[in-house]
């Protein structure tokens, strides 16, 4: 039997924030491991326009919403995927790290500007 897609039932805002929250941390100047081994976000990305970057992705800004939002973050928190502060610090854990959304090739799109 496959794996369940969703198993945290997350809405379709959170799960498009832990896309981008997954994209973050694996930029080398926005993200870091902590102690414990989550991956702490230390720098968000700045729009510029309708959109901003992550790495060689262009995410377009009414997808990152859900960086911005307390409710969000708390929710992401109750399901283990992240260890947050609002709206100091936000951490993937391992679980958060690893969770496959199915929607990241539709949020990060290829490199360049559009």
């Amino acid at each position: 039997m496959p794996p369940k897609s969703n198993p945290a039932k997350l809405n379709p805002l959170q799960l498009r924030t832990l896309v981008l929250l997954q994209a973050i941390a694996r930029l080398p100047d926005a993200a870091k491991e902590t102690p414990e081994g989550d991956i702490a976000i230390t720098a968000f990305p700045h729009a510029h326009g309708d959109h901003f970057h992550l790495g060689d992705a262009t995410v377009a800004g009414r997808d990152a919403t859900g960086l911005e939002n307390q409710n969000v973050w708390n929710a992401l928190a109750r399901k283990g995927l992240v260890k947050a502060e609002w709206p100091h610090q936000i951490a993937l854990t391992p679980d958060g790290v690893a969770y496959d959304t199915g929607i990241a090739d539709q949020i990060l799109q290829g490199g360049g500007h559009h």
